[in-house]
């Protein structure tokens, strides 16, 4: 039987798995179990299937784009503790296979993860453009912060969009909303004195708005009067 759905997965590799001797493989190996185990904690058992591979783990992440990103995120920052990892995330087509041998997950979604992990330096991810798509789509906005990378060819020829990570153009779009709105209320307050001079005329709401300087000054200056003869008198 045969169960086809689609998901994100992320490939978390171990770099230069293969050459490492074997109790460096089984100490990096429980390092990353750890690392998992800590970084799916937060998401349901039902949402996410973790399958083992030969220098790491894929991570299958059903209907959260955005939760699938903040996993790689938090599992690439193991690499700062020494456990030297990379990680590839897709989003496509996965299939839960069954037969006489038991269960197994296949598909084109995990394997394109792997292969776009192979292209990951030390510590960082690499992101197709199916996965920036699924994650505009859930959670708009988001996808700003992957910026392009290049592309890349896998051993199968098959040509891959990459996109990293990059914090700053939140902080970037943040900032020019913040101008946006800044000039939105400039605008406003523009709008609102060329009303009132259409509809008052310009000299006569020039001498109101000189009348009312002339009596907040008066008001001032009888305030700061005042605390000048408190002072006298104490």
């Amino acid at each position: 039987m045969t169960t086809s759905v689609v998901a994100s997965v992320i490939f978390l590799r171990i770099e230069d798995f293969a050459i490492r001797s074997a109790s460096e493989q089984a100490r990096l190996r429980a390092q990353l179990e750890a690392v998992v185990a800590v970084t799916t904690a937060e998401l349901p058992q039902a949402s996410r299937i973790v399958l083992d591979a030969s220098d790491g783990v894929a991570i299958v992440v059903l209907d959260n784009p955005k939760a699938a990103l903040r996993l790689a995120e938090r599992a690439l920052s193991a690499s700062l503790a020494g456990l030297p990892l990379c990680a590839g995330l897709n989003h496509g087509a996965v299939r839960l296979v069954t037969d006489s041998a038991g269960e197994a997950m296949v598909g084109d979604g995990i394997s394109v993860a792997a292969s776009i992990a192979q292209f990951a330096p030390a510590s960082e991810l690499r992101v197709t453009r199916a996965f920036r798509d699924a994650l505009a789509d859930a959670a708009p906005g988001l996808e700003a912060a992957l910026v392009p990378k290049g592309s890349a060819s896998d051993v199968s020829l098959r040509s891959h969009e990459l996109f990293t990570r990059d914090g700053t153009e939140l902080r970037r779009r943040s900032r020019t909303y913040a101008l946006l709105s800044i000039a939105a209320v400039f605008t406003l307050l523009a709008s609102g004195v060329a009303w009132r001079i259409s509809e008052q005329g310009q000299e006569a709401f020039m001498d109101g708005l000189a009348a009312k300087y002339r009596a907040t000054t008066a008001e001032g200056e009888r305030y700061v009067r005042g605390l000048v003869q408190k002072v006298k008198f104490q």
